[in-house]
């Protein structure tokens, strides 16, 4: 009978309740990194705790030990979190929990996977998982580099195969001088920040922000990194030896080289015309590769070969790379017919949408991207959650690859990790190009739209993205630029090392799939300002990199002569839409009145204006306006409030925001309040404020004076306007009259006699001469007409039945004469307004019925509130209309805020007048559709206009 192997167990696991702890540690700088694993997350694979002073991080690897089948790639998740107990805070969030991975753990884990995912023997396929979190932080070093290096070792502690280890380091320079690991401090002054990851020989990950620095001083960078880097390995070594977990054996996926050479000897000839021919387009190459495919795999179901049909889409792919390469060494040829240090065809274009503060499409080759930039307040700015670095950016860039631009069916969904990383490195590849923020306080975003992609869209987004800045007339330094290097070589396969390379310029997404690396560099002509590198063996010699910068600035150089040619330097012109912002500095002891309890001032402006406004603690105030008007309404505001004075004689835009029976409380756009007295309403006298003016309105008021207590005194009457007069005689004939017909309407008549200047030729109201009197006069009266009232004093009901009624006698109408005594001088405006009542009165008696008499000494309701002095009596009637309900009317009298309106029914209303809606809108008995909306405290109904449309002209 046959024994079956019986595994033992990892002595290292005996003791559950504690276990054994293993550490190791390594110089490197000025710091010293610890290992440790053992302690902590023992049911792991592979567990271990990197840490530098209070800074500490975990990672756990687990790996399936069964492989699923159709998996032809590496499936690995790598995920990094920073949760808030790390730095002994609670979340701010409504769980009081943390929720999805932010944008700068997305980034780490990319670190993370870039640094250890080509280390995976090849064929392994199987599921494997990383997982770093952040145990705590000091605010010193940033945990990143570190979770990098904890990944590494729990990977060689482990039982899942990996040809490790790595090691990570960060490079800054302060000064001139290159920082080994710096701290965070260093971070904030250095102009160089280099994340690098190395095995013994070669480089596997290298991520780069700069301030242009140039090629010579990042080689030196470089190998300052790398001579660091090593010495992270031998510790791995050390703890994994300790450790002594057995690795696990694993079936690799490969194809069998017999299937390869079937495949090979069917396909080569047919996909070498394909890639020879530099006539195909990317969609026309890959349908004629797709057929020729097709056309294999018929052949072999012909044959009857399973086990080709088995492996044809990765042998094929095999085939077809090995295509690509031969034509490069061979030939010299790429697939588009392009040279090695080629760049493909430019296209750039600028404002192409008028509304948007700035905008650019960039086309290289088959590629397209569109960018937009949008300038905002410096509040606009992103907040930063994280363990480290700064609170907020006021520079963004979000890069967005939608299916559509490789001609895929897709689905959008949040964060995607592609998409931050490639916003990312264009972000860092513009941003050092950006002033100062004390000179630029503009948050700024930048989106790039890929619109078709063949290769380096993140490139493209970079010069898109400087494009568009230029554009919005962000004051960049220079345009920044950027292109991709990739390379392709021939290896020896006993000892791994490469024999030949060649460097390719601005590669294809083609060649970026059958090449071994995917260099992409940005910067200007000065230096580097971006870098970030995927490779696909496992590791490139870094002489070879060094080698690659130089094509890179030639390609670079030349993507910057296409660009400045279409704007060279920073727009000038001020766009329509374009923002607008003031600084002014205030003391310390005015920023709370600038401010006001619990900001509400402020906020007000904000409200007011729609500008942004930002306060800095040492008094700096910035107002951004979307447009100019805006801008200089809040700066006139904040003028205000701030102490400047109001001026007498000056006229101010107001809100209504108190009325009492002496007068209207009104509170300037700036702040300030004062009175306009009942006797300013008006040039002519009004009884009640509310008739004149309403809560909420605004208006144009003069300042005065002040009172002897310091308040202000405001007159709207002072800031009206003087208007032309006309002059209509009192018994003038339709034909004759200027304004309009007498037989319309007897109270239009009567408008139109009032339509006359003071101080002009004299007319004749019955037998007494009177001077003309202005339409502004006349409009600013307000007079109540009541209709059909009860009969309180006795009075017949047909009297009150028929109060304000038209008489017509065959079509036509009378003015009867009026006899007007005068108690001041002549020529007084007081004189006009005693016979413009007056005569009004005698109008409206001249309209009723002849038949209906009343009892000597009885005066019905309706005449008494009809005699001058009745005008405006706050006696509370009994409307006959229903609110929200639709009415039809005449305009009964215009006058400068509002209208009185006179319904079928005899009943009259108010229409206030608003921003759409004047006193040139309407003229005496013009029909209009108004809906009653409340009835006021004398009892008149208020309407407003339905709809302008529906206005009939009598």
């Amino acid at each position: 009978m046959q024994e079956i192997a019986v595994e033992e167990p990892s002595y290292w696991r005996l003791f559950p309740a504690k276990g054994e702890v293993f550490e190791e540690k390594a110089e490197v700088g000025s710091h010293t990194i610890t290992f440790e694993t053992g302690k902590l997350a023992r049911f792991a694979s592979g567990a271990v705790v990197v840490g530098v002073k209070n800074t500490h991080v975990l990672t756990t690897v687990v790996g399936a030990t069964k492989l699923e089948e159709g998996k032809g790639f590496m499936p690995l998740q790598v995920d990094y979190r920073e949760k808030q107990y790390a730095q002994g805070r609670i979340p701010n969030t409504f769980m009081r929990r943390e929720g999805a991975p932010k944008e700068r753990e997305l980034l780490v884990g990319r670190i993370i996977d870039r640094s250890i995912r080509n280390l995976f023997p090849k064929g392994y396929y199987y599921e494997s998982q990383v997982m770093s979190n952040v145990l705590c932080v000091d605010g010193e070093q940033d945990p990143d580099v570190l979770a990098a290096c904890a990944a590494s070792a729990a990977l060689m502690v482990s039982d899942i195969p990996w040809n490790g280890p790595v090691g990570v380091v960060r490079i800054g320079r302060v000064e001139g001088k290159f920082v080994v690991n710096p701290d965070m401090d260093e971070l904030a002054l250095s102009d160089l920040n280099l994340v690098y990851a190395g095995s013994l020989e070669k480089t596997i990950m290298m991520e780069t922000q700069a301030r242009e620095i140039s090629n010579n001083d990042f080689k030196l960078a470089l190998k300052l990194a790398h001579a660091e880097a090593v010495k992270l390995i031998p510790p791995q070594i050390r703890l994994a030896s300790k450790v002594q977990n057995q690795k696990r054996s694993f079936y690799p996926f490969t194809v069998d080289s017999d299937v390869l050479e079937k495949i090979r000897a069917k396909a080569e000839i047919a996909i070498d015309t394909v890639m020879g021919n530099p006539s195909y387009g990317k969609f026309e190459r890959g349908k004629a590769l797709a057929n020729i495919q097709n056309d294999i795999e018929a052949i072999l179901k012909e044959e009857g070969e399973e086990k080709c049909l088995k492996f044809l889409p990765v042998a094929f792919d095999q085939v077809r790379k090995e295509v690509v390469i031969k034509n490069i060494f061979e030939k010299g040829q790429r697939v588009d017919g392009r040279g090695l240090d080629e760049v493909r065809d430019l296209h750039t274009e600028i404002n192409l949408f008028a509304p948007l503060h700035g905008s650019s499409l960039f086309s290289r080759g088959n590629t397209q991207v569109l960018c937009t930039v949008t300038l905002g307040a410096p509040e606009d700015a992103q907040k930063l959650d994280s363990l480290v670095g700064a609170p907020k950016k006021s520079f963004m860039l979000h890069y967005s690859f939608p299916p559509y631009c490789i001609n895929e069916v897709g689905k959008s969904f949040g964060l995607n990790r592609r998409e931050v990383g490639h916003g990312t490195l264009a972000e860092k590849a513009l941003v050092a190009l950006l002033p100062p923020e004390n000179d630029f306080p503009y948050s700024v975003r930048v989106t790039s739209e890929v619109m078709a992609s063949d290769g380096s869209s993140s490139m493209a987004t970079v010069c898109g993205g400087s494009l568009a800045l230029m554009d919005a007339g962000v004051p960049l330094r220079s345009h920044v630029a950027g292109v991709s290097v990739g390379l392709v070589s021939k290896v020896d396969e006993e000892t791994g090392k490469i024999t030949d390379y060649k460097i390719l310029t601005d590669i294809l997404g083609l060649e970026d799939h059958v090449g071994d690396m995917d260099f992409k560099i940005a910067g200007t002509r000065v230096g580097i300002t971006a870098i970030q590198l995927d490779i696909k063996p496992s590791g490139i010699p870094l002489d070879i990199l060094c080698e690659a910068l130089e094509p890179a600035r030639i390609g670079r150089e030349h993507i910057l002569d296409a660009m400045e040619r279409t704007i060279e330097k920073p727009n000038t012109e001020e766009k329509e839409n374009a923002p607008h912002r003031g600084y002014i500095s205030v003391e310390r002891d005015y920023l709370g009145k600038l401010i006001g309890p619990a900001g509400s001032t402020v906020k007000n402006i904000e409200r007011t204006t729609g500008v942004r406004i930002s306060i800095s603690a040492e008094g700096r105030v910035c107002v951004l306006a979307k447009d100019k008007a805006s801008y200089v309404q809040a700066m006139e505001m904040v003028d205000s409030i701030l102490g400047k004075e109001i001026e007498v004689g000056n006229i101010y835009t107001g809100c209504v925001t108190a009325i009492k029976d002496y007068g209207a409380f009104v509170e300037t756009e700036g702040g300030s309040s004062g009175l306009v007295h009942i006797s300013e309403l008006s040039h002519h006298k009004v009884a009640s404020v509310r008739d004149a003016v309403m809560i909420g309105q605004k208006l144009n008021v003069m300042c005065i004076g002040r009172d002897a207590k310091g308040n202000l005194k405001f007159s709207l009457k002072a800031a009206m306007p003087s208007t032309s007069s006309v002059q209509v005689k009192c018994g003038e004939s339709a034909s004759t009259a200027e304004v309009g017909s007498v037989t319309a309407n007897a109270a239009r008549s009567v408008a139109e006699w009032g339509n006359a200047a003071p101080g002009a030729a004299k007319t004749t109201i019955g037998s007494f001469p009177v001077e003309t009197i202005t339409k502004s006069e006349r409009d600013v009266l307000v007079y109540k007409f009541p209709e059909k009232r009860k009969n309180t004093s006795g009075a017949s009901n047909k009297a009150n039945d028929v109060v304000g009624e038209r008489q017509e006698h065959n079509g036509s109408q009378k003015l009867h004469d009026v006899e007007c005594e005068r108690t001041s001088k002549p020529g007084s405006v007081s004189q006009t307004k005693g016979i413009r009542a007056e005569a009004e009165y005698e109008l409206e008696r001249s309209l009723r019925p002849t038949s209906v008499s009343q009892p000597k000494g009885v005066t019905t309701e309706a005449e008494n509130e009809l005699k001058p002095g009745n005008v405006m009596s706050n006696k509370t009637i009994e409307p006959q209309v229903v609110i929200d309900v639709e009415y039809e009317a005449i305009v009964y009298k215009v006058k400068a805020l509002g209208a009185i309106l006179k319904l079928r029914n005899g009943e009259l209303g108010k229409l206030f007048f608003d921003e759409g809606i004047t006193s040139s809108t309407f003229q005496c008995g013009d029909q209009v559709l108004v809906k009653c909306t409340k009835i006021d405290q004398t009892g008149r109904p208020v309407f407003i206009l339905v709809d302008s449309s529906k206005q009939m002209q009598t």
